[in-house]
């Protein structure tokens, strides 16, 4: 059975119930089903047939959800692009993948066009015939989703249909999710996040989702009062953002039981922020290659865990690696992060030595450092590559970065590495200045007294315009360091 039966199976259950809303229009599970037999029949006849890769450029909108299950009945393959990125980028992205074609939304339309694949618009959906021979099943590749490229050149991981489907049933139970629940959306849907945390999972719990096209403070606080969600999921940046608005204090957010947090650390301040109003925020811990899913902070742990990532999502193993080898570390060691489970990728598009690289045995390895505690809970220490040797002690930035995360007079900071003579590597502490604040390094250095020990402190401090990111709020450390070792910023 193909992927887009879940939809089938609740337009034939309640046809008239909400599944979408999306800019004041409600789209019934009935109405959905119906468009994605449309879209079924409009892409076989563009030529689309199984194995395909087609490509789609466009905010968060339900084109992108129609596309995919149209798609998955063809044993076609989605591949949603950026839409932060430059031509460049998108161009080594299509020349990777292949496509058949590229669907674009008309805010995107004129750079999609130079980009040397055929441009559909999704108005070309709306029919097609005659009736698509429908081929797709669960073993089928859905999904090719590009890495943030933080380390480097991305690549594309590749998910089945059957990886998205044990994806929604880890989110399903990771939300305690049920056909009565309503999630506001507004995670990038080109991302693994935005798409496989609260928008497909709802659909196949039977729930309703809210789509906002992009993420914005204000729209999102104004959703809640409008539209009574009780989930939602809001990465670190997003948090921080929520905070700062003037409407934060007066919003009523009694509808909803719960958010979760998507990053490997969330500050302090912000889960407790939340706490303050009433509203419980659990973690989600995992990558790409994982649909994202690997670890899970649930509801009845969020204030008792406070800052730790859970445990392993429902249908994944998760463990500690001490080598290559894949040994188990001990309690409260830290190692790298492996997960392994049906939601794992295939692997890389058209990369096999990668590939090989990333999965041992089943076992995905994160490239994430972590530990897990005599409870069975797992805390995230940052990436592998960016631990910091100093003086022959293992310095992690997440630990770092929590401190500086309390300090109200900065608005964003992040801890790199970089060469000493004395120690061989030392900390970096990148810092952005909140508005109005002058904080020089003295009192940046001053707030790790007493709160770590002294060989973790930064040796230095650089102030900048503002940190590089990726499109789902984390900071690109490789593209830090560059600025580091340049001594500038960026504006």
């Amino acid at each position: 059975m193909d992927l887009s039966r879940i939809v089938e199976r609740n337009a034939a259950q309640f046809p008239a119930k909400r599944a979408l809303r999306f800019e004041g229009e409600d789209i019934a599970y009935g109405a959905l089903w119906q468009r994605i037999a449309s879209a079924t029949r409009a892409l076989a006849g563009l030529g689309v047939a199984r194995g395909d890769r087609v490509a789609l450029l466009a905010a968060n909108c339900p084109e992108i959800l129609v596309v995919l299950l149209a798609l998955a009945r063809l044993g076609a393959i989605l591949v949603p692009l950026n839409w932060r990125l430059t031509a460049a980028e998108h161009r080594y992205m299509l020349g990777d993948c292949t496509p058949k074609l590229l669907f674009a939304d008309a805010e995107f339309r004129a750079h999609a066009a130079g980009l040397g694949v055929p441009v559909q618009g999704f108005g070309v959906l709306a029919g097609g015939e005659p009736e698509a021979a429908i081929a797709g099943c669960d073993a089928d590749d859905a999904l090719i989703v590009y890495t943030s490229g933080t380390t480097g050149r991305p690549k594309g991981a590749v998910l089945t249909q059957a990886a998205l489907l044990w994806n929604a049933w880890n989110a399903i139970h990771a939300h305690d999710m049920g056909q009565r629940d309503h999630a506001l959306n507004s995670l990038p849907m080109f991302h693994v996040g935005g798409l496989n945390i609260q928008a497909l999972p709802v659909l196949v719990a039977g729930a309703s989702v809210t789509l906002l096209r992009r993420f914005d403070p204000e729209q999102w606080l104004a959703a809640l009062a409008a539209d009574r969600p009780s989930l939602s999921v809001l990465v670190p940046a997003m948090m921080a953002a929520v905070l700062a608005q003037p409407a934060w204090a007066q919003t009523d957010l009694s509808c909803l039981r719960m958010i979760h947090a998507g990053s490997m650390v969330v500050p302090d301040s912000l889960i407790r922020a939340f706490l303050a109003r009433g509203v419980p925020v659990g973690q989600i811990y995992g990558s790409t290659e994982t649909a994202p899913f690997a670890t899970v902070l649930l509801k009845e742990h969020a204030e008792a865990r406070l800052g730790s990532a859970g445990k392993p999502a429902l249908h994944c193993e998760v463990k500690v690696a001490v080598d290559d080898a894949g040994t188990e570390a001990a309690t409260d060691v830290v190692g790298e992060l492996w997960v392994r489970g049906p939601n794992v990728m295939r692997g890389y598009w058209n990369a096999p030595e990668a590939t090989r690289e990333a999965l041992v045995e089943g076992w995905f390895r994160s490239g994430d450092l972590g530990r897990r505690d005599a409870e069975g809970f797992y805390w995230i220490a940052g990436r592998s590559k960016d631990v910091i040797i100093s003086g022959g002690e293992n310095v992690y930035p997440a630990e770092l970065e929590n401190v500086l995360a309390d300090c109200a007079e900065i608005a964003e900071s992040a801890v790199v590495g970089i060469a000493d003579a004395k120690w061989g590597e030392a900390a970096c502490a990148c810092i952005v200045r909140a508005a109005g604040s002058s904080i020089d390094q003295a009192g940046v250095l001053a707030l790790f007294h007493d709160r770590l020990a002294r060989y973790k402190h930064p040796r230095r401090v650089l102030f900048m315009d503002s940190l590089p990111k990726t499109a789902m709020g984390k900071v690109q450390k490789f593209e830090l360091k560059k600025a580091v070792e340049a001594g500038g910023g960026f504006s």
